[in-house]
């Protein structure tokens, strides 16, 4: 089972800055994202060094999060999943389903 960890404007840096992450962008108010939280708590996770961290866009506080990572601006669909390490984004994709996320997890991460 997995734990998905929310960011807020305090935690977002050091959590997305050293390491690998799956971070999950979300809003509060989007159905498919709550659907897609519910389905990765039963997932059996296959790289547990891997965080998994979501943050919610329109909660407050986190222009400084949209500022460092211009693109979230351009996310126009929702979940957006992206892969990082070390701050970096790496893979970046838009909706929900486990056997997706495995394959990139696999590919991008190893």
């Amino acid at each position: 089972m997995v734990e998905i960890k929310e960011l807020d404007a305090k935690t977002w840096s050091d959590a997305l800055g050293s390491g690998p992450a799956f971070l999950i962008l979300g809003k509060t108010t989007c159905q498919a994202c709550t659907e897609w939280a519910d389905e990765l708590s039963g997932w059996e996770h296959t790289h547990p060094e891997v965080d998994v961290v979501k943050i919610m866009l329109d909660r407050p506080g986190l222009a400084r999060f949209k500022m460092a990572h211009p693109w979230v601006a351009e996310v126009d669909m929702l979940p957006m999943n992206v892969l990082m390490r070390d701050g970096e984004v790496l893979k970046q994709w838009a909706g929900a389903g486990l056997p997706r996320l495995e394959a990139r997890l696999k590919r991008v991460m190893g």
